[in-house]
């Protein structure tokens, strides 16, 4: 199922050359509209008696869309195309991070304290009192986003490299949101045990590490033992992050439709990564029902191609997605677009709640069944409900990093998705908002502050 919606992600701008007469711009913004563009901004570049140039922003669904709104601009008369360029790829040109000092370099006093020789001072500070690491140096405030490429976004396998405009971007992230400096690692393997070997090799450069984009299973093992092996958190974002977000979507989602957690039936659709840690955390909040089917269907006790952390969720009843939704009072579905119908939709209980968090295609598209569920939620920006991980993580890296936890942990979890659900005042909660914007000053603090209480009452926390 396409999505011809246009967005800001195949956004271009034009420039043109307009004669000065009556109709010739508005002869544009039809043709940009016949073309099934969205029109933005339109700015003024220069002007003269005959003639103005202009530059004007348009939003496609696609390159061929884009392709398609250009020629239809080129083919008006008396209308010049000076130059046409891709507003994303404008955007990334030349990478989308740098790092920076945070004090100036304006005379031999400050070089001297800075490096050589008054640095020697502090690196035998450091060696004769390891924990000061934290205070003298930029560990206490770094996150290393460590990925192999090997499951990018919903593209697949694209290598470490391609994987590198996915990690800038997730540094931007946790700067803008936590104030942390984050770097992207993209790691030019995939075996496991190396990739365990080289985050151990460069976490004494860092105070957390972010895993990303790597495959099920293997993101499994990878994040268990670098657990085990590190003493500073490690999350795996793609399983914990999405888990943490959906519980908070959940938990109000619940209050609307005046059903309880022990109560419901839950259906979960992809069984990788991101699927058994909302699974597992669902269970930990209290969740006693859930079905998970991947693309065999259920995933039941009488298959025998399940690995380790799909028998943890196997239950006797076998079949399809069709059949695991009749009745069901929930369906979360972190797999693939279009495999949800609204004849689905239809067979589910009373008051029906459905996640469909596919990006950038949803499960089943929210128009096609606004009108017989109680929610919808989807993982994308121009809908209601985002699903977006960029509620939980930099919250939690920024708690976890203030008061020094050694690792992160499921109470953890379940008290970030609480603290992101109480961002919603029950006045303002309706099925087109349970869940706060990712632009909530209030989000980052407090999902830090819940991480922290938890961290305490642990006994995990070492500041």
């Amino acid at each position: 199922m396409a999505d011809l919606t246009p967005n800001s992600s195949f956004s271009l701008t034009l420039r043109l050359q307009i004669p000065n007469r009556v109709g010739m711009l508005a002869s544009v913004t039809q043709a940009i509209a016949s073309s099934g563009g969205l029109l933005g901004q339109i700015d003024l570049i220069e002007q003269t008696r005959k003639e103005s140039t202009r530059d004007i922003t348009v939003d496609a669904a696609s390159t061929e869309h884009a392709e398609t709104i250009v020629q239809a601009v080129k083919a008006l008369p008396n209308i010049k195309v000076l130059s046409v360029y891709d507003r994303t790829f404008n955007l990334h040109r030349g990478g989308k991070i740098s790092i920076t000092s945070r004090i100036p370099l304006k005379s031999v006093s400050d070089l001297a304290m800075a490096y050589t020789p008054g640095v020697g001072r502090i690196c035998t500070a450091i060696a004769q009192d390891p924990e000061e690491v934290y205070n003298l140096t930029i560990k206490q405030n770094t996150v290393a986003i460590v990925t192999d490429g090997s499951a990018v976004l919903g593209l697949g396998n694209l290598g470490p490299a391609a994987a590198l405009p996915v990690m800038e971007g997730k540094a931007m992230l946790f700067k803008e949101f936590a104030g942390l400096d984050a770097f992207p690692i993209c790691l030019a393997t995939q075996n496991t045990d190396e990739i365990v070997q080289a985050v151990k090799n460069i976490a004494p450069v860092f105070g957390g590490v972010n895993l990303e984009d790597i495959s099920a299973p293997r993101c499994f093992e990878i994040e268990r033992r670098l657990r085990q092996e590190l003493d500073i958190p490690v999350f795996h974002d793609d399983q914990h992050g999405t888990a943490i977000v959906t519980l908070a979507a959940l938990f109000n989602s619940l209050k609307l439709v005046h059903k309880s957690m022990e109560e419901i039936h839950i259906v979960i659709n992809g069984a990788g990564a991101a699927g058994v840690a909302i699974a597992r955390l669902l269970g930990k909040a209290g969740a006693e029902k859930i079905w998970m089917c991947d693309s065999k269907g259920i995933i039941s006790t009488s298959r025998t191609d399940l690995t380790e952390e799909k028998r943890e969720f196997a239950v006797k009843a076998q079949g399809t997605l069709a059949g695991a939704m009749q009745g069901a009072d929930v369906f979360i579905g972190v797999s693939a677009p279009g495999v949800l119908t609204p004849e689905m939709v239809q067979s589910m209980a009373k008051d029906p709640i459905v996640f469909a968090m596919a990006n950038p295609i949803p499960e089943i598209q929210p128009e096609l069944i606004h009108n017989n569920v109680a929610v919808i939620a989807t993982g994308r920006s121009d809908y209601p409900n985002q699903i977006n991980n960029v509620l939980a993580f930099p919250g939690v890296f920024r708690g976890a990093l203030d008061c020094r936890a050694q690792t992160i942990t499921a109470t953890m979890y379940l008290e970030a998705a609480s603290a992101i659900a109480s961002l919603v005042k029950p006045s303002d909660l309706d099925r087109e908002h349970i869940i706060p914007s990712v632009f909530d000053p209030r989000v980052v603090t407090a999902v830090a502050a819940a991480v922290q209480q938890a961290a305490r009452q642990e006994g995990i926390a070492r500041s």
